[in-house]
């Protein structure tokens, strides 16, 4: 048992993006990569907590790994032996072939589920390699893969005697496509070059096959070029300099692969093989691990923003409330960024650039200014630049707020309150806490005698584990909220007030949050706004709430289904770290989150095309498990709330959907989705000069606070839908 005020004493993170990653202090880390290279453009303050005893220590990590600490001990003698094995340095050393063995075998001894080198992972490995390799699909040919995943797979035996020497094959092949592609982009870029407006370039690298002749390459090639030139033609270059600017990119792109020399391919290889795990373990060469560090130090100043690279493409993951991404209006989850601008400078294009490379032109100090050109595919083709000043994240951004509306029915006026809670935020340094935030907020809205609640986690990407713990608490009272599982089938329970072990079959460690003050507790009407975007931590709220029958979901099909636990572990002799999953979330019915996510009671459309958002799009996801149920709480009385019975449910869906059915703004968001999904993948030059021609004829520029209200207004839709659910219910029952 814990006191009130010592309710964060456990601060586990629990993002999507970043994943849940583990300093070996207990503290939580932001993602510096993952199944695409995610990092954090972001600076999110993670501080030893000041003042804690041994004992909060020590339960944080029994909160962590579920174990009563000795699960992080056994977890890192592999990680000890890796030591033995080689010498400390302070220097960091490149990860040698003599060494790759040793970390293969220390990333399958500490993960959650795959323990043994299969054929299944080697193929995988291989795959994620070349995909590494060539990204974009326009350097590698068929024949060329035919010839080097062999050579790959014969590396899985050759490295245990210390012999890499198979990766000079595939470093000769890399070398010559590249000078291959600088050949063909400058015969193209000659003096007889002309642009082509009706030409249309695919982007879904995935549906696009592997070049099989020199004739594709070159019409490919052609088209990417001809995209590329009118990029920085419309950022306000003359033909001339666009022609040579993309000559020189080319220059560049065979420089880095020619400095990509075997030794370097094999910190690749390890790239290659932990992401064939599942798409959240990880290896981090020294140059990523570095980038944490700097972002753990607070020495650069970020976007506030997660950033990925796909398929030769930046992409925006998610942007972290309060930061100048978020804060711009402009930018959405899964924009592309093509170019990249310091101030006064010309636009620089960055497609089929490495993420790291990237992120060091992002990256700056704090109140210098950073433009992003954008690409993203909706009902349109938009190109559009945003500039960002670079600052830390604002707090005051990420804070829950409420707001109220109304509805009037038989001449009553009903009254909702909505919270929106865009993270599961903490912080004992400044006091602050979403629970007691929260807490307040319902304490607020009963003063305002509102007649139910929506909690909005539509936005909410993760946090803070206990936070959202004790958040849960108090729309519940006590009860179960969520257990994790590790390798060695220790299950612990995170309850609040105290629940019985139970008979699963597994074994099972409870940890107690302290029960909440019934004055505190909300038992009226509550509806839980989500969507694709929300993770982890939502998750886990929005999961506990359906289950105990406490409120409606309504949104999204389902979220993003995020449901394992990742550590972080640095490696001796700065060869970098590694992050791998550990363990998996259940809920209290006893099903995970893994992949299936929380499936909303009532679905609405899409705010945009979001298929390619969740666990199931990426990369050998695990899949999804389940335990003995934990539904319990302490006696047998009656919880103090109405549990929502499947008829009304029933009744609550069909009213919503012939409301959507009929609303304008809905009735648009679908079309705008319908047209999308035709044109995805596809870009046409000739759309890109249109629309760049309307916004520069558009005589009144909207300011940011315009833009963001814009942004919010496309948004009210969802929010007033789960007001009218509200109402539903309230005159309903």
């Amino acid at each position: 048992m814990v006191s009130k005020k010592g309710h964060r004493q456990f601060p586990f993170s629990l993002d999507r993006t970043p994943p849940t990653f583990y300093l070996p202090n207990g503290q939580p880390a932001p993602d510096t990569a993952g199944r695409k290279e995610k990092m954090c453009m972001c600076d999110r303050r993670t501080e030893p907590n000041a003042g804690n005893t041994p004992g909060d220590n020590q339960r944080r990590r029994r909160v962590v790994f579920g174990s009563k600490g000795g699960f992080r001990f056994r977890k890192l003698l592999p990680i000890l032996l890796l030591i033995l094995l080689l010498p400390v340095s302070a220097v960091a050393e490149n990860l040698t072939c003599r060494r790759l063995p040793v970390l293969m075998e220390t990333f399958l001894n500490n993960h959650y589920a795959m323990k043994n080198l299969t054929g299944e992972i080697k193929t995988n490995a291989v795959d994620q390699m070349t995909k590494s390799l060539d990204p974009s699909k326009t350097l590698l040919y068929e024949s060329d893969l035919e010839k080097l995943k062999p050579v790959l797979q014969g590396l899985f035996v050759s490295m245990q005697a210390g012999n890499c020497g198979a990766l000079q094959q595939v470093y000769d092949v890399l070398v010559a496509r590249a000078r291959e592609n600088e050949a063909i982009v400058k015969k193209i870029l000659g003096p007889d070059y002309r642009l082509d407006e009706t030409a249309e370039l695919n982007i879904n690298v995935k549906k696009r096959p592997y070049l099989k002749t020199t004739a594709e390459k070159q019409g490919l090639l052609r088209k990417v070029v001809q995209f590329q030139v009118e990029n920085a033609l419309l950022a306000g270059l003359d033909l001339a300099e666009a022609k040579k600017q993309q000559i020189h990119s080319y220059e560049l792109q065979t420089r880095r692969v020619v400095e990509r020399n075997p030794e370097k391919l094999i910190a690749r290889f390890a790239e290659a093989f932990a992401q064939a795990l599942d798409p959240h373990t990880s290896y981090l060469p020294p140059e990523n691990y570095e980038g944490f560090r700097i972002q753990m130090q607070l020495s650069l100043e970020g976007i506030g923003a997660v950033l990925s690279s796909d398929n030769g493409f930046t992409v925006i993951e998610e942007l972290i409330p309060g930061g100048g991404a978020e804060r711009s209006g402009l930018l959405k989850p899964k924009d592309k960024i093509i170019a990249v601008a310091q101030a006064g400078e010309k636009p620089v294009n960055v497609i089929d650039m490495d993420l790291q490379d990237v992120i060091k032109m992002i990256r700056g100090k704090k109140g210098t200014q950073v433009t992003l050109t954008i690409l993203r595919q909706a009902e349109r083709t938009d190109r559009f630049d945003v500039a960002i000043t670079r600052d830390k994240v604002n707090i005051k951004e990420q804070e829950a707020k409420i707001t109220y509306e109304t509805r009037t029915v038989d001449g009553r006026e009903y009254r909702f309150g909505v919270i929106d809670l865009p993270s599961f935020y903490g912080d004992e340094k400044t006091n602050k806490s979403c629970y007691e935030d929260v807490k307040s907020l319902l304490a607020q809205a009963r003063r305002q005698r509102v007649d139910g609640i929506v909690l909005d986690l539509s936005r909410n990407g993760g946090g803070l584990l206990n936070e959202a713990v004790l958040l849960a608490g108090l729309f519940l009272g006590q009860g179960g909220i969520v257990a994790t599982k590790d390798s060695r089938e220790q299950v612990t329970i995170l309850a609040i007030d105290s629940i019985a072990a139970g008979n699963g079959g597994d074994k099972r460690n409870v940890i107690t949050f302290p029960a909440e003050d019934p004055g505190a507790l909300y038992t009226g009407p509550l509806v839980v706004l989500t969507s694709r975007v929300s993770a982890s931590a939502s998750e886990i709220v929005a999961g506990a709430l359906k289950d105990y029958r406490r409120a409606v979901v309504v949104g999204s099909d389902h979220t993003f289904g995020k449901g394992s636990v990742q550590s972080l572990t640095p490696l001796p002799r700065g060869l970098g770290g590694m992050t791998v999953t550990t363990g998996l979330y259940f809920l209290p019915s006893g099903k995970s989150t893994q992949k299936t996510g929380v499936e909303a009671h009532i679905r609405l459309p899409n705010w945009f095309i979001l298929e390619d958002i969740g666990e199931t799009a990426m990369d050998y996801p695990l899949p999804a498990q389940t335990i003995a149920p934990f539904l319990g709480v302490t006696g047998n009385g009656a919880p103090p709330w109405k549990p929502l019975e499947q008829p009304l449910l029933a009744k609550l869906a069909a009213r919503s959907k012939a409301r959507v059915a009929k609303d304008a703004k809905f009735i648009e968001i679908i079309k705008n989705n319908k047209e999308a999904a035709g044109k995805m993948g596809v870009i046409r030059l000739v759309d890109l000069r249109k629309e760049m021609k309307k916004e520069n004829g558009d005589k009144k520029k909207e300011t940011p606070a315009e833009l963001k209200k814009k942004a919010r207004d496309q948004y009210a839709p969802f929010v007033s839908e789960s007001v009218n659910v509200l109402l539903d219910m309230v005159t309903l029952r």
